[in-house]
């Protein structure tokens, strides 16, 4: 058994890594949809769909908890699936959880009342499918009043880093950040809603201003996890060996995943 983690392409390795650093000795199970990426430009029904069925693929690997390391999946699919699907002894978990625990500076078991956090104007970057949602909002709603979201939904940015063309990824991210601009002027914070946008993430603090404090969610993820391990040791199980499957061709995917993350990686077809 191990800690599956699954992303609709190659973004969700920015989370492996920093899962990987910040528990060296747990086994992980990697699963990039890599077939069907990106998830952004699709419909609520199809991310469900895709999600339920890269989820069972890793249960079937022996993974017991998965990370939904894709905010479009954690967006569209995570809650229908935690209400109806996910079978008994088994855990999904998202990645937005840690972004809003360290924006209102509070536990995910805090469950008092909403209450004024610091930050009053939040820049969301996140895909098309992401921002329809409204799934960020609503769950800092919960948590916090008084805090101002705008949302800019970043087409091309994810094609434009799975292609491996980082001049195309950066001026997509600059003309966003203008577009945000243009109708918040000055944000406090930004939330980079997307596994794949810390790969640009000085990009975008360059581009909204050394003032304005930039929550990336890769560290943030594994040191939630972290916590909840140590919570829930029972969900890790006695696996020793990582592996990373896709749905893609598995030798133009370890090409690009090894030029992600600058050291050799190897897939294989899931």
């Amino acid at each position: 058994m191990a800690v599956g983690i699954f992303d609709s392409g190659l973004g969700g390795l920015t989370v492996y890594d920093a899962v990987a650093k910040r528990l060296p000795d747990l086994p992980l199970v990697y699963l990039g949809d890599n077939a069907n990426a990106p998830y952004g430009v699709r419909d609520s029904d199809d991310i469900y769909n895709l999600t339920t069925a890269a989820t069972q693929r890793l249960f079937d690997a022996g993974c017991d908890l998965v990370i939904l390391a894709c905010n479009t999946a954690s967006a569209a699919a995570l809650r229908r699936m935690q209400e109806g699907w996910v079978p008994p002894g088994k855990r999904v978990l998202g990645v937005f959880v840690p972004l809003i625990e360290a924006l209102t500076e509070r536990e995910w078991g805090d469950n008092s009342p909403p209450r004024e956090v610091a930050v009053k104007h939040v820049a969301l970057f996140a895909t098309p499918a992401t921002v329809r949602s409204r799934a960020f909002q609503r769950e800092l709603a919960f948590r916090a009043v008084g805090v101002d979201v705008e949302a800019q939904a970043c087409g091309g940015v994810v094609d434009a880093i799975e292609d491996g063309d980082f001049i195309l990824a950066e001026a997509l991210v600059r003309s966003h950040v203008d577009a945000l601009k243009r109708k918040m002027p000055e944000p406090d914070a930004a939330m980079l809603g997307c596994t794949h946008y810390p790969l640009m993430a000085e990009v975008f603090q360059d581009a909204l201003g050394a003032d304005v404090k930039v929550f990336s969610q890769a560290n943030l993820v594994a040191e939630s996890l972290a916590h909840y391990l140590d919570r829930r040791p029972e969900m890790v199980g006695k696996g020793t060996q990582s592996q990373f499957l896709t749905t893609g061709d598995p030798k133009k995917v370890s090409s690009r995943a090894t030029q992600f993350l600058k050291h050799s990686i190897t897939f294989t077809a899931a």
